[in-house]
């Protein structure tokens, strides 16, 4: 991740992280924070590793608010100052997202350019985008993050307009250049938005198609690097590219599988973070669209991390979920990475969430439980349907088979009587063609 000063962002080139052996890293990171307790800064020192950039050293100030202009307090300053020159760091990396304000008061006070966490994660989400829709998404975030700090980008300019102290002439040449960047960022945000409308009302056809269908539609829902894109794999026997780095996975993958010989859709869909930024989870709003509408979503953890650190990951998850307004939907939770976790903490979590299916998608444990669930979960929902289909509808014949899976059938003389078991939406369909159970 490279960044210039005041705010603007180019993309990595080189996303392994770390430096050559023996070779100093180009980007090295020192990393703040301000926490009411604790020190823990892992999950940014992954979000760095992730973006290629190596971590020199960190500072966590405790208290119970960032401070208003600098986010850290003014004798903390100094030592970070003091501590990343030592460390020989060439930028400061915040562990919240900063106002314009913080970020250039710190970066006066310090010295080093200043990247905050949403900007960590937008360059993240930058080199990790590969679809047309995924790189439309992320330049809107990007744009929207960026409209609130245009104007530290023309403060040297600004010094050119004002000649008396009196306020006269005071607009200049930075003021209209910032009118000017403003406008063209408003004017590039509503094509992306039209475009981005465009893929949604294409995505909204396709789902119609699968709608006509009436297939069940399960989404992985969780934290990043939690395990979905493998358990998707394991689920369907599809190929979707699996790496050990955080939102390696950003466009929704669709994969169709048969469990108890019914015909079900599983949909791998981006990861969720802590601190999620705002405008990422209004651009991804298309994407994020296939967990709202989803009849079950599965919301897959990693269960072999400790207890409070993953109650934060399911919070965390469940905050989006709220967010996007899927809070409502069903739910079964899915807690992955069983061949990493301890008998200790296996029978912790059989006590803590009794509810849950514990699995290995790597290795298969657990795959079969969890399926017997996932058809459990919808056979709540279905009912039994007596159908008699005239020998002329063979092809609502045929649909039922895809539909259902297995079915009852026997030939009379006046058609095909058909037992099965439908939702209830589709059974609907068929109410002309009912009939009376038989004896």
């Amino acid at each position: 991740m490279e960044r210039s000063r005041h705010g603007r962002t180019q993309q990595t080139q080189k996303a392994g992280g770390g430096a050559v052996a023996g070779q100093r890293a180009k980007q090295r990171a020192y990393c703040i924070a301000a926490l009411e307790s604790g020190d823990d800064l892992s999950e940014l020192r992954e979000l760095l590793r992730t973006a290629g950039v190596a971590v020199v050293g960190q500072t966590v100030q405790h208290r119970e608010a960032p401070h208003p202009n600098t986010y850290l307090g003014p004798g903390k300053l100094e030592e970070v100052k003091a501590l990343a020159k030592a460390a020989d760091a060439n930028v400061i990396v915040c562990d919240d997202e900063l106002t314009a304000r913080q970020e250039r008061n710190l970066e006066e006070a310090i010295g080093i350019p200043i990247v905050d966490r949403t900007a960590t994660i937008l360059d993240i989400f930058a080199s990790h985008a590969n679809s047309a829709e995924g790189k439309l998404q992320v330049e809107l975030a990007q744009l929207q993050y960026n409209m609130a700090r245009m104007r530290g980008l023309w403060t040297h300019l600004e010094r050119l307009g004002g000649v008396s102290s009196g306020g006269f002439a005071t607009r200049g040449p930075g003021e209209s250049q910032i009118e000017t960047d403003r406008r063209l960022a408003r004017t590039r945000m509503a094509a992306l938005k039209r475009r981005l409308e465009e893929v949604k009302g294409s995505r909204a056809t396709m789902r119609a198609e699968r709608d006509r269908a009436h297939l069940p539609q399960v989404a992985l829902a969780g934290y990043t690097n939690a395990g979905k894109s493998t358990l998707l794999n394991r689920l369907t026997g599809a190929e979707v590219g699996v790496r050990d780095r955080l939102f390696h996975t950003l466009d929704p993958t669709t994969r169709t599988t048969k469990l108890g010989g019914r015909p079900y859709l599983f949909t791998d869909t981006v990861g969720f973070i802590r601190k999620l930024p705002h405008q990422l989870v209004q651009a991804f709003g298309a994407t994020l669209e296939e967990t709202v509408l989803a009849d079950l979503i599965l919301h897959v953890v990693d269960g072999s991390v400790e207890e409070e650190e993953m109650l934060v990951m399911l919070g965390a998850v469940e905050d989006v979920l709220e967010e996007i307004g899927a809070g409502e939907r069903p739910r079964l939770l899915v807690l992955n990475k069983a061949d990493a976790t301890s008998p200790e903490r296996r029978t912790e979590l059989a006590h803590t969430h009794p509810d849950a299916v514990l699995v290995s998608a790597r290795t298969g444990e657990g795959i079969e439980a969890l399926t017997e669930r996932v058809a459990e979960e919808f056979e709540r929902r279905l009912r039994d349907v007596e159908l008699l289909l005239p020998y002329s509808e063979g092809a609502r014949l045929a649909e039922l088979h895809e539909i259902a899976g297995d079915l009852a059938r026997e030939d009379t003389a006046e058609g095909v009587r058909v037992h099965v078991r439908l939702p209830v939406t589709v059974a609907e369909r068929y109410g002309r063609w009912a009939v009376a159970p038989s004896a």
